[in-house]
């Protein structure tokens, strides 16, 4: 891995951001929801991971009393595979604790084994199904929980 940092996301990191979410989902979010996640969301905070001065992914994460939800992840595709996401995923665990968060849960892709994989190393393990989750395929979302 290079010089790797970890941080808040800011509005300054949208554009940079929101390359890697078109690289990643195929119903990416457009930079007005990330604007307000940033500005409006008393429950959201955003992390970015960067790689020699350059966002190569982030995560969003809700805390809402006690309970945490990612609301995503994603690292550049090309980078995947390099700890850039174990890294971020518990940094993001980190501060859900902090932040006084006693479960966490998720929704991953059924099909996504790499992630549930990453996902069940820090404790995750599957709660159910959402069925017909994902809007470009109807994919089921396996709903994944860890008592933090």
């Amino acid at each position: 891995m290079s010089k790797v940092l970890i941080r808040k996301m800011t509005k300054e990191d949208i554009d940079q951001v929101l390359h890697v979410e078109r690289s990643s989902f195929a119903v990416p979010w457009d930079k007005d929801i990330y604007i307000k996640e940033l500005t409006e969301n008393r429950y959201a905070y955003y992390s970015v991971v960067e790689a020699d001065g350059h966002v190569v992914g982030f995560c969003g994460l809700w805390v809402v009393i006690d309970e945490a939800q990612i609301t995503n992840i994603a690292i550049l595709p090309a980078l995947r595979g390099k700890k850039y996401g174990s890294a971020l995923f518990q940094y993001v665990l980190n501060q859900a604790v902090a932040l006084g968060a006693a479960r966490l849960s998720l929704e991953v892709r059924q099909s996504n084994l790499v992630a549930q994989k990453l996902y069940s190393k820090y404790g995750l393990v599957p709660g159910g199904i959402r069925k017909n989750y994902y809007t470009d395929n109807n994919e089921d979302a396996l709903v994944m929980w860890v008592n933090l």
